[in-house]
């Protein structure tokens, strides 16, 4: 892992330990590093209404959001299982609202890396801010 990464995968475990994931009994973390270099982390957060929960990579963007930053330029996740696992398709629109379609995104075991894509390789022809008209 290169130190990059590292500083991302140590923040995206730290939050993954606090997963709240009692009905999938699958704790995810996930860390974003913003255009000025802060890394902002999350954790998943099921409810027993299940559409109500949200994902790591939704924490992670809201709390980059809520410290006024709008621009990612890494994403990585950590999952257990054998599988790799990588953003859901909701998550991937999300992060599609605040990244560039060449984003590194690491998707992560407990071990470290398995994976890298970019946002275009997970999202490809996307629907983004550009689409939409301005408003008068």
């Amino acid at each position: 892992m290169t130190p990059e990464q590292r500083e991302l995968f140590d923040a995206a475990m730290a939050a993954k330990a606090n997963s709240y994931s009692p009905y999938s009994n699958f704790p995810v973390g996930a860390a974003v590093r913003s255009a000025s270099g802060r890394i902002y982390a999350g954790c998943n957060v099921e409810n027993a209404a299940y559409p109500q929960g949200w994902c790591a990579e939704a924490s992670a963007l809201a709390a980059m959001v809520s410290a006024g930053e709008t621009e990612i330029v890494a994403v990585l996740t950590v999952c257990d299982g054998d599988l790799v696992g990588t953003c859901c398709g909701g998550c991937r629109q999300k992060i599609r609202e605040f990244a560039s379609p060449r984003t590194p995104i690491y998707a992560c075991g407990p071990e470290g890396v398995r994976a890298e894509f970019t946002l275009d390789d997970l999202l490809p022809h996307s629907f983004g801010p550009e689409h939409l008209r301005p408003q008068p």
